[in-house]
């Protein structure tokens, strides 16, 4: 098969590889659509340690149901499926919680690191595990299948922070994470919700997919600003969706006394935080890791026209021209969110 190979950092090559065979509890997935992830971007320059070459990336992906290991029972050939990006166990401590994304064996799809490596979707076929498969219905399109597994991220995060209804909520960066909690967010039932990025092009899709307000922190002081729109309080509910000590902690001066920290962002491995203002004023933190149990919500929000993906979709183009959209996305030139290979 014809395959998207992650040989050497900031390289790709298409390659013909073997196509693989199901184990007796996976299927064979004919992809028709993959998105190209921010990890997969940050993870192609080497410097994450998670995309060791070589390696199929892809975690976010479509497609049609090709062939089935003799133990499969609930996936036919022909049928219309997404899949989760982490492959989990079912067995563990977190796994019978429930809890599937701190699963002790936890793997996920196109990543290659010390402890692993797993091809992924970047290709003509995959194979997964039937237990993390999850029907398409014919009102999901293969596109918006693609982006399933952000939203579940997104997802994830509003149901860690339990919003209540009238709550102020405010979204640093919007990214595709950060524009997808804007609209988990007010389908919550929230009261203002504010966005915060320095992309105007970014606030003005914040403000069409749901945000009342925005604040670009290169033209005011985002703390003022939020504090201007919350009668002098702070948000209620604060979610991080960049990952670096500034916005971090930016986000942080914006939660109101009692108020809730979401973190989702991790873009740096460890940052310096106000511990004095989380521990005076008793902030609830959050950490958000990927999403657990939130596909098939996802996928009937869509399917319903209660969550629109369509508005990220930037570009879809043939998994040939892999190489030139992850340079595109790196170089952060163009205006893109979300970029679709299509195999």
């Amino acid at each position: 098969m014809k395959a998207l190979v992650h040989t050497a950092p900031n390289t790709f090559e298409m390659k013909d590889v073997p196509k693989p065979v199901p184990a007796e509890n996976e299927i064979l997935v004919r992809i028709k659509a993959v998105g190209i992830c921010g990890s997969d971007v940050h993870g192609m320059t080497g410097h994450t340690g998670r995309r060791k070459p070589p390696i199929i990336m892809g975690h976010e992906a479509s497609g049609i149901v090709e062939a089935c290991g003799s133990k499969v029972t609930r996936w036919a050939p022909g049928d219309r499926v997404t899949f989760d990006s982490t492959i989990y166990c079912n067995s563990c401590e977190y796994c019978l919680q429930g809890r599937i994304n701190l699963c002790s064996n936890r793997r996920v799809l196109g990543v290659s690191c010390d402890e692993y490596r797993r091809d992924g979707a970047m290709a003509e076929y995959v194979v997964v595990p039937e237990h993390i498969v999850y029907r398409l219905p014919e009102t999901v399109s293969f596109l918006q299948g693609a982006l399933i597994e952000p939203l579940s991220i997104s997802l994830h995060a509003v149901n860690r922070a339990r919003i209540r209804i009238g709550e102020t909520v405010v979204v640093m960066g919007c990214g595709i994470i950060g524009l997808m909690a804007i609209q988990c967010a007010r389908l919550s039932g929230c009261g203002t919700l504010i966005a915060v990025d320095l992309n105007e092009a970014r606030l003005q899709m914040a403000l069409k997919v749901g945000a009342d307000k925005v604040i670009n922190p290169s033209k005011e002081n985002t703390l003022k600003a939020v504090l201007s729109y919350t009668e002098g309080k702070g948000a209620d509910v604060a979610f991080e969706a960049v990952g670096l000590e500034k916005t971090v902690n930016e986000t942080l001066s914006c939660v109101k006394k009692g108020g809730k920290l979401v973190l989702i962002g991790n873009l740096a491995p460890m940052v310096p935080i106000g511990l004095q203002s989380i521990v005076t004023r008793e902030i609830d933190v959050y950490g958000s890791a990927a999403s657990s149990g939130e596909y098939q919500t996802c996928v009937d929000l869509i399917g319903a026209g209660r969550i629109q993906v369509e508005p990220y979709i930037s570009k879809v183009a043939p998994l040939e021209e892999g190489q030139l959209w992850f340079e595109k996305l790196l170089s952060g030139k163009e205006p893109l969110y979300k970029v679709i290979l299509e195999p």
